[in-house]
Order: structure tokens, then C-alpha cells, then sequence
């Protein structure tokens, strides 16, 4: 199968997911992630149509950025603030924020840039030891601390990784918690907290996801094919 036409399998099985919930496809965005593939493979893969992509680490966002055609880029992955810097004018969107200390940091960049930085909170809800992001409880918190303290972050949304369940379906419950909260800010918009992305699913449970609301999926594996961690381990 080519990149190509694992796009279109993947952006059908997100209608169907969509259309289900009274929702059109085109209302949940499809970011790629690229993660140990290439500049080629990233490059084939906006031909066909891709419009974002998401890389886990900095190293990769700079090693590839000058070789990847015009694309908005996401940092997805979890984020050390002494990496922020070379990142802060790259990418569109920062899904990984996890504490006020990460979010300072930010702030502090993106003003040295005179931009404003949009960020999603990452929450925890299955609150897995293996995984980065805080508690549904401490959601608010952060969420009022960081739009009270730093004028150049605009809050957009969630991000949550569900663990991983043979059954698919077992992690409806960690997305729909993510969703509620998610709700109780939608409709409360201000400069600096305005909520439109839900970023909930990856390859393997994505369609659950976006029955669960998400409007962005992260897809890496359905549309590259596996990594070669090989690559990593260098």
C-alpha cells in the first residue's frame, strides 16, 4: 500500500467515525505523525494531501525541518523546557503541556519572538504511571495558572493518550473524561483560553476516539507503517 492510499483509508475510516455523531469528516483534523520516517516519506505524504504533521522529539523537528515542504508542525511528544527554545518559531502547536513550569518556559520564548504560542494541556485521565500529562483533577488549575500568568500561550484545547487496550473499546472511558472537560470550556472563549482542538486518538484507537468527540487524531503506523526503531536506538 502506498502513503497515499493509507491517507485515504485512514481519512475513511475517520468520516465513518465522524458521520456516526452527526459530524463531518472534515471537522476532525489528521495530523501525521513522523516520527523515524523521513523527509521523502513526509514530503509524499503532503503531496497526497497531508496538511499537519506531528513529531515526538526536537532533534527530528530539526533535522528535518529545512527538508520537509511547507507543512504546519505540531510537537506532540513530551517537551523538556531547556529544548523549548528551538522549537518556539517552528511549530504551530505544542500538544504536551504538562506543568506551569513547562508553560513559563514557553511563555517566556514566544515572547522573546513576539508570538503567541498555542498549546493544548495534556491530561492524564487513566492516569497511567507510564505516561506524561496531570489528573483530571488538576486540569482547571493549570488551565486558570497559565491564563492568568502568561499573555503569549493561548490554551486551544486537550490532549490525552489513551493506554493501550487489546480491546479497543475499553478506552472509551479515558476519552470520554477528557471530553467532559473539554465541554465545560468550548463555549469560553478569551484571548488567551479558546478551545477547538480535542487531540484524542492515534493509530490504533482512533475511531473510538472520534466517536468520543476528538476533532484531531494523531496517526503515525496506518499511515507510514512501522518504524524502524532501529533508527532511534543510533
Amino acid at each position: 500500500m502506498s502513503i497515499k492510499s493509507n491517507i485515504d483509508y485512514v481519512n475513511e475510516l475517520k468520516a465513518q467515525a465522524a458521520e456516526k455523531f452527526g459530524r463531518k469528516a472534515e471537522d476532525v483534523l489528521l495530523v501525521a505523525v513522523t516520527k523515524l520516517h523521513t523527509p521523502a516519506e513526509i514530503n509524499e505524504a503532503i503531496d497526497a494531501g497531508i496538511t499537519d504533521i506531528g513529531e515526538n522529539k526536537v532533534q527530528e523537528i530539526m533535522d528535518k525541518y529545512d527538508a520537509v515542504k511547507p507543512v504546519r508542525w505540531h510537537l506532540i511528544g513530551h517537551l523538556q523546557t531547556n529544548k523549548v527554545k528551538y522549537i518556539i518559531d517552528k511549530v504551530c502547536m505544542i500538544h504536551s503541556v504538562d506543568s506551569f513550569h513547562l508553560a513559563k518556559e514557553i511563555n517566556k520564548r514566544a515572547a522573546q519572538h513576539d508570538l503567541t504560542m498555542d498549546i493544548l494541556i495534556q491530561v492524564n485521565s487513566a492516569m497511567d504511571e507510564n505516561k506524561f500529562g496531570i489528573t483530571t483533577d488538576e486540569t482547571d488549575e493549570l488551565i486558570q495558572q497559565i491564563s492568568e500568568e502568561c499573555p503569549n500561550i493561548r490554551i486551544r484545547g486537550l490532549m490525552c493518550i489513551a493506554p493501550f487496550e487489546e480491546n479497543v473499546e475499553d478506552a472509551r472511558p479515558y476519552f470520554a473524561a477528557v471530553k467532559k472537560i473539554y465541554d465545560r470550556y468550548a463555549g469560553q472563549k478569551t484571548d488567551r483560553v479558546d478551545f477547538r482542538y480535542l487531540s484524542m486518538g492515534m493509530t490504533h484507537d482512533f475511531q473510538v476516539a472520534v466517536e468520543e468527540g476528538s476533532n484531531l487524531i494523531r496517526v503515525g503506523t496506518a499511515i507510514f507503517g512501522y518504524r524502524d526503531y532501529r533508527k532511534e536506538e543510533k
